[in-house]
């Protein structure tokens, strides 16, 4: 039986806008992240909240929200306390922290010339901690934190624009960074443009005139983008490995009849969209055929293919919390989940979900599924054959707190056992995984419901859904778990 390589990157993930804090520090400028206020689970239904029009972000830069609380503004302070947070990792084990910059420390407004220094130096600084202790960073460049101002000035990636920016941008820390980080990710979940534009594309899609065009042209401008910082990256450093970053949504057909085999299949399709476009370097003939049936007239210029075609990425990766399930006929299903406003698109490329009666659920509703992680892996491995790194995996959920400060979480151990357990088939079977990075490695902000109540982490912060608390980090149960498995390189689950 194969092991886990001797080298394998155990770590765990965060991003800078539900991390950090210190939103009004070090010359950071306002991201789109920094507007999302939170709303209450009992008045939410658990919906996402990352939906913001571009009048209310007019209307909280000119102060009319002051009086509500926008949690990413404040995320667990890591700003202050990265050297504490770094040194529990470093305890664990860590051999890999995926964090992302945050475009804004860097270039406040997204069009400066000359970048924030003070930005740069707090990067210099995180870095240097985790090398320290041997910890390799593995960096995102745009994980939902895009300056706010190209956001109102050009709807985000609607804009061409928006190339020019991050490039700049990307090829300004390529060169800060060139031998501190290795790893690099251009999109988190570029896939998210798609399902929640403002939160991965930055566009407020009210002042669209065509949602699907908007949206489809703003992903045809991410992946140029990737394509030329990956360009860039190898041009600065030869030896930096770029990759992609997916959010995993492997459907299931609801039964074994053949419309809802192929609902599934057309619903899987949707994540070999946004991998083929960067791992094999062009568009797949049904994206052209559902972008024609849809009246998507998308603008390209003469080199965008060749340019994707020859910078497609070293690794691939993933997050991956959950499988789906789909149906032909969704209106016939009872038990509908995720919620879909009633003017969602739903169509080959905006699938409904239904439940999977064979699968247990969390608190947030999230269908468990450890061998769902298997399928997602080989199904890349088998469709791209370059490495793979499982880059979010983990368990959101409520935890206790007891009097003598301890938190007994067997469930998440359970939960990332199971997972890290089918991952390690993968690789007994030859699939050449190199990472696994868990989310949220410590407790932070939700990306999708701004709560501080969904706890992910191994380390506990004392903060509630308002930012009440002591902000002291207490260690879980499943921090010594997940020391142990590190520590015996995936050998000891127990």
């Amino acid at each position: 039986m194969r092991r886990f390589p001797n080298d394998f990157l155990w770590g765990g993930a965060t991003a800078a806008n539900q991390l950090e804090g210190a939103y009004n520090e070090g010359g950071k400028g306002l991201s789109t992240a920094d507007m999302v206020k939170f709303v209450p689970r009992e008045i939410s239904c658990g919906k996402n909240t990352e939906t913001v029009t571009y009048e209310e972000a007019i209307e909280i830069m000119n102060g009319k929200h002051d009086n509500e609380y926008y949690p990413k503004r404040w995320g667990i302070d890591f700003y202050h306390h990265y050297k504490e947070d770094i040194a529990l990792m470093a305890e664990m084990g860590f051999r890999c922290f995926r964090m992302s910059i945050n475009w804004t420390r860097i270039f406040p407004n997204g069009e400066e010339q000359e970048p924030n220094e003070e930005g740069l130096r707090f990067y210099d600084n995180v870095f240097d901690e985790c090398l320290k202790y041997g910890i390799e960073p593995l960096v995102t460049l745009s994980h939902y934190e895009t300056p706010l101002q190209l956001a109102l000035k050009y709807n985000g990636w609607e804009n061409r624009k928006m190339i020019e920016f991050f490039v700049h941008y990307a090829v300004t820390v390529f060169k800060r960074y060139r031998n501190k980080v290795k790893y690099w990710i251009p999109f988190n979940e570029i896939n998210m443009s798609l399902h929640l534009p403002y939160t991965g594309g930055a566009i407020f899609i009210e002042k669209s005139q065509n949602e699907l065009e908007t949206i489809f042209q703003a992903l045809h401008h991410q992946f140029i983008a990737s394509a030329l910082v990956t360009k860039k990256a190898r041009e600065i450093n030869p030896n930096f490995q770029i990759g992609s970053m997916l959010g995993m949504s492997l459907y299931y057909p609801k039964t074994n009849n053949p419309e809802d085999i192929l609902a599934a299949q057309w619903a899987n399709r949707v994540n070999y969209f946004f991998l083929d476009l960067l791992s094999k370097g062009e568009y797949p003939e049904y994206a052209f055929s559902y972008m024609k049936k849809k009246n998507i007239e998308l603008k390209m210029m003469e080199e965008d293919l060749s340019l994707l075609r020859e910078n497609t990425v070293d690794f691939n990766s993933f997050s991956y919390y959950y499988s789906l399930c789909t149906s032909a006929h969704p209106e016939n299903e009872e038990g509908l989940i995720a919620f879909v406003p009633e003017n969602e698109v739903i169509d080959e490329f905006h699938p409904r979900k239904v439940r999977n009666e064979n699968l247990e659920v969390t608190d947030w509703g999230f269908q468990i599924d450890p061998i769902g992680l298997r399928v997602a892996i080989n199904e890349v491995w088998d469709r791209y054959h370059k490495a793979i790194i499982v880059s979010e995996n983990g368990l959101g959920t409520y935890d206790t707190l007891t009097i003598d400060k301890k938190i007994h979480d067997d469930y998440r151990i359970k939960y990332l056992k199971e997972h890290i357990q089918q991952m390690k088939i993968c690789i007994d079977e030859g699939v050449k995984v190199i990472g696994y990075t868990s989310w949220g490695c410590i407790d932070i902000v939700s990306a999708g419901t701004s709560e501080r109540s969904k706890r992910y982490g191994y380390i506990y912060v004392d903060s509630d859904d308002y930012g009440h608390g002591s902000m002291k980090r207490y260690k879980k149960d499943s921090f010594y778990w997940y020391q142990k498995v590190i520590k015996t390189n995936g050998e000891d689950l127990g």
